[in-house]
């Protein structure tokens, strides 16, 4: 049974599959903590109403969906299956945070 490791350290070859799945897969977490992270503050100041709880809920399902699909996929032998359905949340979410990040150190003038 092999979970990804490798028992001879100095012999490692990670296949890209691999490789692909864990990076998707920790974007797509932070990603998901983001979005938790936002949905409690809401909780908490009032803004996560029963107006929208809806909407947060098909957010919050759709990102476990997600994640969850992936690693079964990666359980079931198929990493590269599951970084192409982590891929869905992930390749947006990073692009989104690029964009943040060259907003931030570019310093644009907003007027």
């Amino acid at each position: 049974m092999n979970s990804g490791g490798c028992s001879h350290p100095p012999a490692c070859h990670y296949d890209g599959d691999v490789i692909a799945y864990r990076t998707l897969l920790a974007i797509d977490l932070l990603t998901a903590g983001v979005f938790g992270w936002f949905f409690l503050l809401g909780l908490a100041d009032g803004t996560v109403s029963s107006f929208n709880i809806v909407l947060w809920l098909a957010i919050l399902g759709g990102l476990a969906a997600v994640i969850g699909g992936g690693m079964a996929l990666r359980r079931r032998g198929s990493p590269a299956r599951g970084a192409a359905l982590l891929a869905v949340v992930g390749v947006p979410a990073l692009l989104a945070g690029l964009a943040f990040v060259v907003l931030i150190l570019s310093n644009p003038r907003w007027n």
